[in-house]
């Protein structure tokens, strides 16, 4: 083998080795927050220095609650509104995959993602916004993770507490506050429905409360919300 040969070998057998490494990281942190909540997630991290860097005090919003203090309708209707299939598949909606892909090409630009609650909770964990297939596919791993090693009930219960819900607002119970001045466990079935419909865009709609869109979303998730099974 060549000088060249050999080096080109070493190279591709230490990136092969950091990848590993990297994996093993990350799966030490899902084994983690498997019995520990999360504080700060790689999302936040990023909200956060996009919004120090204009106001360097800012803190975010967001206070951990257990599952059980969190309003059944919100529940229901983040499922309903994300991922209607979240308690039967195994981390991936191939349907409603497929489904987004057509949705994009008639459009032809990116206007639906079919990412599941899984999906959604490993980008907010570990990965940036950014879009890339690498990234498409550290997600897809961390998504395979999490569904073997959490139940479906601590999926749940983590994306409600770290998911964006504002400018600076993260979780069900300072998006309740934030909104409603309400705890996240008195939310309302109105309420919850309008608060799932923020969610694919929220610091729009922070700006935007009064949206016809987000009215019109409201109503749709709230005739879905009735069907939602939640773990």
């Amino acid at each position: 083998m060549s000088l060249v040969g050999r080096w080109l070998r070493r190279l591709l057998l230490l990136a092969v080795g950091l990848l590993v490494l990297w994996h093993m990281w990350l799966l030490g942190w899902v084994v983690y927050w498997g019995q520990f909540n999360p504080g700060m997630t790689r999302f936040m991290e990023i909200r956060l220095g996009e919004m120090r860097s204009r106001m360097p005090d800012v803190v975010l919003r967001q206070q951990w609650v257990p599952y059980a203090q969190i309003s059944p309708h919100l529940k229901r209707a983040l499922i309903a509104a994300e991922d209607a299939k979240f308690v039967d598949h195994e981390g991936f909606d191939w349907e409603g995959i497929q489904k987004a892909l057509e949705k994009n090409q008639k459009k032809g630009r990116p206007v639906a993602g079919g990412s599941t609650i899984s999906q959604q909770l490993a980008k907010n964990l570990f990965l940036s916004p950014t879009k890339s297939y690498f990234r498409k596919a550290e997600e897809a791993v961390i998504t395979l993770m999490l569904e073997n090693l959490w139940s479906k009930r601590r999926i749940l219960e983590v994306y409600l507490n770290v998911i964006e819900w504002g400018n600076g607002v993260f979780g069900a119970e300072a998006a309740a506050r934030y909104y409603y001045g309400l705890s996240a466990g008195r939310l309302s079935a109105e309420q919850a429905a309008r608060l799932a419909g923020m969610v694919p865009n929220p610091r729009y709609y922070d700006r935007n409360r009064n949206a016809p869109g987000l009215a019109r979303k409201t109503e749709i998730i709230l005739v879905r919300m009735p069907a939602a099974e939640v773990p």
